[in-house]
């Protein structure tokens, strides 16, 4: 397919002159190979290669030669927070910031599924969404189990099984021969198709679509459907986006995966797949076959030097790369492995110590801007003897951050609507502000308020003034609890004109304000010194950059094996990861993720009698070892 871009576009002079005003340096092949090619392909980067910068250089370089008014580019990525951090890249200049708008995209797969796949389904089926969110939908599910009596056999069922209640809160729909059908949360039913029981769930699960309420992973069966019954769209697809960026690859679902090969794996569209898949944690274990579109494939480009560390790390990582094998090569700075010693009676001492180990080896300058990091694979111990277990185990005053509670009111998601605004996006602040509105007051009402594109705009309208008040909660400071309930009394006189005239809930605990949260840090000491270390999990720390990063050894969830010592063992005895058991593999694979975050120094702590027969080999690696002194 011929781009429409300027031949020059990626001229070797217009790149370098690019790279220079951004501050990167292109020194490798490796990078000018990705820069320059404007066909189909695989990159593998390795952690710390400047990948992100590179697809935000390329990105801009393509923009500026553009020629198409109603052709873009596509870039997906996994998650929002990559989406953004590409998005701040090319935003630096006039042409990056085109790639914001019409015609192109530049947005999660979730939102690339729904924009231009589900939600052309539903609308066409007449259906007003409400809302696609996991946390919303078994909200409405078990809400209508329990105040509907057509479903009391479904309900009886679910009060005898423990685990009954999520059966109705996580069915969710699959695309099975051409036809959506419902299964459970594991991929099942744990009841015949034409049992009452299935047949309330099914009807359950129709009521809810009809109402709008779906999962995420619902959105992806509807577009799968859609693209069968209707394979034009594929074609539609590819000849919008004649060029498609793919970011964070590793961490790209079976699901997801699928659902891109329908509509872009045959159409001849460019398609350009960037990613580690030996940082690849968070996908879904659930044994599939591997497809033959599976990232990277064979023969994919390389980017396998890393600015992040030097060669020390950067061996070791080689060693570690459990998915796909990989040469990593540092190009940082030169750095330090370290052992951390310890005995039983010593435990606490391991985080203090490595803290003096991080004074002595890291410049202050550094230790201020980046506090030392202390990682494990898991926070809390389990029900297994062995000691230490886990993170809290070495730090007893450690209280693990909740994950944040799927949390309803108003003002938070005001909060985060806003920041669309920030970035120049009124129509997607509007609609995102609304749709909490929405939210809001479906909790506790049986009728729903309209999609924002069905509201009036007449003069003297409540549409009119809805969309007013709207912008008023985009633009006033609603930090000002003054500010913010004078805005809820103009919504709460509202509210009932656009619900047909229903009274609208009591929505008192969902409108009140909330003062702007202060994020705390999960820091180990009670004082912000800057050498105090901060702890968190490996799977938290992903993405991060760390001037020193400790990994305490922790047990498996088998309460078995300890993932330090036998990872390190291999790397001993110079045995393959690759061939290690499955079990093995992964607590290397949730290493490597670790290992790889560190500048300057990169430490393991690790029990002295299991790491002993292998001291020799690893200080012969040039590590260092040093003891946890014995406690008082």
């Amino acid at each position: 397919m011929t781009l429409p871009f300027a031949p020059d576009a990626l001229a070797k002079d217009k790149a370098e002159a690019l790279a220079a005003r951004r501050g990167l340096d292109l020194t490798h092949p490796q990078q000018w190979d990705f820069l320059q090619s404007a066909e189909s392909l695989d990159l593998q980067a390795a952690p710390g290669s400047g990948k992100t910068s590179l697809i935000g250089l390329k990105l801009t370089l393509i923009a500026q030669g553009w020629s198409s008014a109603t052709r873009g580019i596509c870039v997906l990525s996994h998650t929002n927070t990559a989406k953004d951090e590409i998005t701040h890249r090319v935003s630096d200049s006039p042409a990056g910031r085109r790639l914001l708008g019409f015609p192109h995209f530049i947005g999660t797969i979730q939102s690339f599924t729904n924009t231009f796949l589900a939600l052309p389904a539903l609308r066409s089926q007449g259906i007003d969404l409400q809302a696609i969110d996991d946390d919303a939908y078994e909200h409405a599910a078990l809400r209508m189990l329990d105040n509907n009596r057509s479903f009391f056999t479904l309900k009886a069922y679910t009060e005898r099984r423990h685990d009954g209640r999520d059966l109705v809160a996580g069915a969710h729909y699959i695309c099975d021969a051409g036809e959506l059908t419902v299964t459970g949360p594991a991929g099942t039913l744990p009841f015949k198709s034409t049992s009452r029981s299935a047949q309330q769930l099914l009807r359950l699960k129709k009521d809810l679509a009809a109402q709008g309420h779906f999962r995420y992973s619902d959105m992806f069966a509807i577009a799968e459907n859609h693209l069968l019954h209707h394979p034009d769209i594929a074609q539609a697809a590819a000849h919008r986006f004649p060029f498609v960026l793919l970011d964070e690859m590793q961490d790209t679902s079976d699901l997801q995966q699928h659902l891109l090969d329908q509509v872009f794996g045959s159409t001849g569209t460019v398609v350009q797949r960037v990613g580690d898949v030996n940082q690849g944690i968070f996908t879904d274990r659930t044994p599939t076959p591997v497809r033959p579109t599976a990232f990277p494939q064979p023969g994919a480009a390389q980017l396998p030097v890393s600015r992040r560390f030097g060669p020390q790390i950067a061996d070791l990582a080689s060693l570690l790369t459990v998915q796909h094998r990989q040469a990593i090569h540092g190009g940082g700075p030169q750095g330090t492995i370290a052992l951390l010693l310890f005995d039983d009676d010593c435990v606490a001492g391991v985080v203090p110590a490595f803290e003096r180990l991080a004074r002595e080896t890291v410049p202050d300058q550094l230790l201020a801007a980046s506090p030392p990091r202390v990682l494990a694979s898991r926070l809390t111990p389990g029900t297994a003897k062995g000691f230490p277990q886990s993170l809290s185990c070495y730090l007893p005053g450690f209280t693990p951050r909740p994950a944040a509670p799927a949390t309803h009111e108003l003002i938070t998601a005001v909060r985060s609507a806003r920041a669309h605004l920030t970035a120049g996006d009124r129509r997607t602040a509007t609609v995102q502000a609304w749709d909490a509105v929405r939210r809001a007051f479906r909790q506790d009402a049986d009728n729903a308020l309209p999609a924002i594109q069905r509201i009036e705009r007449g003069a003297a309208s409540a549409g009119l003034h809805m969309r007013i008040l709207l912008l008023d909660l985009l633009s006033a400071d609603i930090d000002d609890p003054v500010q913010w309930n004078a805005l809820m009394g103009r919504l709460r006189e509202l509210l009932p004109q656009l619900a047909d005239g229903a009274p609208p809930p009591r929505m008192d605990h969902l409108l009140r304000h909330i003062p702007s949260p202060v994020a705390p840090a999960d820091t180990v000491g009670q004082e912000a010194a800057p050498t105090t270390a901060v702890a968190t999990s490996i799977q938290r720390a992903k993405g991060e950059t760390h001037a020193a990063t400790l990994i305490l050894e922790c047990l498996d969830s088998r309460g078995r094996k300890y993932d330090v010592h036998e990872t390190l063992a291999l790397v001993a005895q110079a045995q393959e990861v690759t061939d290690a058991p499955i079990t093995l593999r992964r607590a290397a694979q949730l290493l490597f993720v670790g290992a790889t975050r560190p500048t300057h120094l990169l430490t393991f702590a690790v029990h002295r009698s299991r790491i002993e027969p292998h001291l020799a080999a690893l200080q012969s690696r040039g590590w260092l070892v040093e003891s946890v002194p014995a406690g008082p």
